[in-house]
């Protein structure tokens, strides 16, 4: 009977798993792929839900409140990678694949369109949910204005500010996919992630998918959180404005957006891409 492998793959082994997955993410079906996106966007923003929830009303310190956001967040992309699930800026790791002439550059932006969009759909699917289900009111409205301040902070961050935070938000997401490739069991794994995106989120680091979730239901919490809700906004001194479709398509999800593309493939995928799988090294 053969002994199971428990060792971890080292890096050039990593490499070469990295552009097999690639390889077999473009080949997939689109059905299929599209399916696993709107999941993969809904376990995301459980992630999101989970952080928020976690998070609100605290009174630690800023650093320790968020890491344990961060910490919580985590849940997400621990349902993408164990769970099986095809989320935008994990792929983004595909470019390793495209780099060494392994898939064109047609299946990449084409698996980034459909991953993207079902990502999209699997997220507001779930602030929908959210909203019905009036988890925003308990414990006195304080985790729907936590969602809030989240949303806020997010709408008003300035355009480049916005792409800067997005580039080490994937690279820390990339890097977290990336140590997955080593391991050979989910507990394995599951550390892999959890340090990585909890760092991300501790500091303050940009991700599109889970702004998907975060800012659409601090706007619906506006507009049609429920009565108790309502009346505790009336009493409420803050102000909101800058929570809108506007600010979140065009100084947050665009910007952000290119800034995971640029850290996620261009700083992590091509560089490893560089080091392991070049032709002149092979």
């Amino acid at each position: 009977m053969d002994t199971p492998e428990i060792d971890s793959l080292l890096p050039p082994e990593m490499a070469i798993q990295a552009e097999l997955v690639g390889v077999s993410k473009v080949s997939m079906p689109y059905i299929k792929t599209f399916t696993l996106a709107i999941l993969a966007g809904a376990f995301i923003s459980f992630g999101a839900v989970f952080a928020t929830t976690a998070t609100a009303g605290s009174h630690m310190s800023y650093g320790v409140t968020r890491m344990l956001g961060g910490l919580a967040f985590s849940l997400g992309l621990v349902l993408v990678v164990v769970g099986g699930a095809e989320l935008f800026t994990g792929n983004n790791l595909i470019i390793m694949a495209w780099a060494n002439k392994k898939v064109t550059t047609m299946q990449v932006v084409k698996n980034w369109i459909v991953v993207y969009t079902g990502n999209f759909i699997g997220a507001a699917s779930v602030v929908i949910m959210m909203l019905f289900s009036g988890q925003y009111s308990f414990s006195a409205g304080t985790t729907g204005i936590n969602a809030l301040n989240i949303a806020r902070a997010k709408c008003e961050l300035g355009f480049i500010q916005a792409i800067a935070l997005g580039i080490l938000g994937n690279i820390l997401v990339c890097l977290a996919v990336w140590l997955c490739y080593s391991a050979r069991s989910a507990t394995v794994k599951i550390l892999c992630i959890i340090f990585p995106v909890t760092a991300f989120v501790a500091a303050g680091f940009e991700h599109s998918v889970a702004n998907m979730y975060f800012i659409p239901m601090g706007i619906l919490l506006l507009k049609f959180g429920n009565p108790e809700f309502q009346e505790i906004l009336n009493q409420s001194t803050q102000n909101y404005a800058s929570i809108n479709w506007n600010n979140f398509f065009v100084n947050n999800l665009l910007p952000v957006t290119i800034g995971n593309l640029a850290g996620g493939a261009g700083l992590v995928g091509l560089v490893y891409w560089f080091v392991y799988l070049r032709k002149s090294d092979r």
